[in-house]
């Protein structure tokens, strides 16, 4: 298990303290990479981010499973608490920053769980923006959803948690379908405090995960503090609403479209 830093906003909050995930994503954000580069690296930050989220959150059942030395030996059998063969995964793709999160979560997670388990939805969301240019809510332009989420574990992997709209709008969609789902889970690359609060206020229960909490415009004391401390004194948008320190546009860059 990756290294959580130690904070102040409660059990459901989860942000990773790992040096090789702090690298990439310094290197994620750097002015020096572009367009060609930044999938990959994505995709490998995902990668790391649902190895935990499957370990941490998703149920485990004993089971005897068979090796390729079980025909030679008959004792050779594996008895542990495995990932559960029975429990459905339900993956949110948000267009358009979260499409290539989404399919990279999707791909690991049929690695381990049985593949008709595993189900991609996709939310086409996109920012609502003031006549100054700050970001005023989420629009909801349509769905593509497979079935129910009563007893499944639901992802959404949305990179950059920036006001945390985008993960409240997706939980309202899903609660809206009824049952009640195992889990849900949001996996950030970035996130900021303000994000943080608004889904603890807003989405209670949801378990939210980060490769790194950006709180660039916090000021000193709460920066000298463990994160979550001094909640009042804490900042991690600018006036338009964007991550300091962030990554930039993420969506722009994923999909080389700056519009």
């Amino acid at each position: 298990m990756v290294q959580l830093l130690q904070h102040h906003y409660g059990p459901d909050v989860r942000l990773f303290d790992d040096a090789f995930l702090s690298t990439l994503l310094v290197r994620i954000g750097s002015p020096t990479t572009g367009t060609a580069a930044v999938p990959n690296l994505v995709r490998t930050a995902y990668q790391r981010l649902m190895h935990e989220v499957l370990a941490m959150e998703f149920p485990r059942t004993q089971q005897r499973q068979p090796t390729r030395m079980t025909a030679q030996e008959p004792r050779a059998f594996v008895d542990d608490a495995l990932l559960s063969k029975d429990t459905k995964l339900v993956i949110c793709s948000v267009i358009r920053a979260g499409m290539l999160p989404a399919q990279t979560c999707y791909e690991a997670a049929i690695e381990v769980v049985p593949a008709e388990n595993v189900r991609l939805d996709v939310l086409n969301m996109s920012r609502e923006v003031d006549e100054n240019g700050r970001v005023s809510g989420v629009r909801l332009d349509g769905t593509k959803i497979g079935g129910p989420v009563d007893g499944a574990v639901v992802l959404l992997p949305d990179p950059m948690g920036a006001t945390g709209g985008t993960v409240c709008r997706a939980v309202q969609v899903y609660r809206e379908l009824g049952g009640t789902p195992h889990a849900i889970v949001a996996a950030h690359m970035m996130v900021t405090p303000e994000a943080i609060r608004k889904v603890a206020e807003q989405c209670p229960g949801l378990r939210l995960y980060a490769g790194r909490l950006d709180r660039g415009l916090s000021s000193e004391r709460a920066l000298a503090a463990a994160p979550g401390e001094f909640a009042d004194e804490e900042r991690g948008l600018n006036d338009v609403q964007y991550i300091v320190p962030g990554a930039g546009g993420m969506g722009e860059l994923l999909t080389n479209s700056w519009v």
